[in-house]
């Protein structure tokens, strides 16, 4: 089940059962596995932007060749590898904020960082 012993706890306390929690905890798993694949779709593509700062460029956005991105996911865990063509980066979650622009929490980095199909939509 996805939630913890306290929080099954503060749920049962207001009035949800057993079954009750085994529902919302599958509702989240099926949200979770839904936005892998919306994320997995939105990087099928050859270019993405981004507003990560890299060392080697002085752009006010960064311009990513992207070769995939894996996801795996367990109830509310999302996670997955992102591999752009040079580099990849491990990632710790993510989500879908319109049809042009996801956000992604990278390992390493502090903070989420937005990856678009165009500069302008950042």
């Amino acid at each position: 089940m996805h939630f913890d012993q306290r929080e099954q706890a503060a749920l049962r306390e207001v009035g949800l059962d057993t079954d009750d929690l085994q529902r919302a905890s599958q509702l989240v798993a099926d949200a979770v596995d839904e936005t892998a694949t919306e994320l997995e779709a939105f990087f099928d593509r050859e270019v993405v932007y981004s507003d990560m700062d890299l060392a080697h460029s002085a752009a006010q956005f960064a311009e990513h060749t992207v070769r995939f991105l894996d996801t795996y996911t367990h109830a509310a865990v999302l996670q997955g590898w992102l591999r752009f063509e040079t580099w990849g980066v491990a990632v710790e979650d993510g989500r879908v904020l319109a049809d042009d622009v996801v956000e992604l929490t990278l390992a390493g980095r502090h903070g989420r960082t937005r990856f678009a199909t165009t500069p302008e939509a950042l």
